[in-house]
């Protein structure tokens, strides 16, 4: 005569891993399929269903034996599956929002690259004398008569070139944009 679940249960409650192996031995195809009627994916079943059995020994120590074995396992088993949506769930959102978040940093460096470009473009068609005067006072963050020095020119005559600058580099954005 075969053993009763509930027996076997008690006993695996108590620590008789003979009894644990016999219910998992019986009752892990139906782990399985309702884990996979749950879930839709047999990989994720899988790994739900060895989940759920290697968590059974701890699980088993709240069975009260007020219902039947099989129905205890069915609740657990949805409770798991429950438990896995929710965790996908926030892990698509989550995952969604640093998708999001992703986009809009990807588009920023585009953004950027594409605001270097132009600008590296448009500082070509200055003249050296220009191009040389950006490049301490703002590459090199020179003041005006520190970068006069290094040019062998008047602060003035720096201040003068740092204002064509921003004056020719606005008329070729305003003609870029036409």
């Amino acid at each position: 005569m075969e053993t009763p679940d509930e027996t076997l249960a008690s006993a695996a409650a108590g620590g008789d891993r003979q009894a644990f192996a016999l219910l998992v031995e019986r009752h892990y195809d139906r782990i399985y399929g309702l884990a996979y009627r749950l879930i839709g994916l047999r990989a994720e079943a899988q790994d739900l269903a060895q989940d759920i059995c290697a968590a059974l020994p701890i699980k088993l120590r709240h069975w009260r034996g007020e219902a039947r074995f099989t129905t205890w396992l069915y609740r657990v088993v949805m409770n798991a599956a429950h438990d896995l949506r929710r965790r996908q769930a926030t892990h698509a959102k989550a995952a969604s929002g640093w998708g999001d978040w992703e986009i809009a940093r990807q588009d920023e460096i585009s953004s950027q690259a594409e605001a270097q470009d132009w600008l590296q473009a448009a500082m070509a068609r200055l003249s050296v004398e220009l191009r040389d005067t950006v490049a301490l006072v703002l590459g090199e963050e020179m003041t005006q008569a520190e970068a006069g020095l290094v040019l062998g020119i008047s602060e003035g005559t720096v201040a003068w070139r740092m204002s064509e600058v921003k004056k020719r580099l606005r008329a070729m954005a305003a003609e870029d944009a036409r």
